[in-house]
């Protein structure tokens, strides 16, 4: 059994990750979690990106997911919309390519153009 502080650690990081899919943002990362890219590890790349959001203390950016966005052979998909710039699509992420795009793309506004499908 759980102690009473081990429990309030795991709710307030629960918290913490629920607070990062839903509220507004400058920033909003869309994880594709149709059953294609939940095959090809969506679900990896989703909880990647959640915890380096989190770990990286970004407070103007949130982690969504959405169904099929129609490009199964380049599942897992990330979409990156950021207010007055243009969507970006990367394809075939993966959790290593997921901490690479936070890093690189959300904190210090490098456009990973290796992995771009769509603009």
């Amino acid at each position: 059994m759980k102690s009473l502080e081990e429990l309030k650690k795991i709710r307030e990081k629960a918290q913490q990750d629920l607070a990062l899919r839903n509220k507004d943002a400058r920033i909003k990362i869309v994880v594709g979690m149709g059953t294609s890219g939940i095959a090809a590890g969506a679900r990896d790349v989703l909880k990647t990106l959640v915890d380096e959001i989190s770990n990286n203390n970004i407070t103007d950016a949130i982690v969504t997911q959405t169904g099929e966005k129609g490009f199964s052979s380049a599942e897992p998909i990330v979409e990156i919309q950021e207010q007055g710039k243009e969507t970006i699509i990367y394809g075939n992420v993966t959790p290593a390519i997921a901490k690479q795009i936070v890093k690189e793309h959300i904190k210090e506004g490098k456009v990973l153009a290796q992995y771009i499908i769509s603009k």
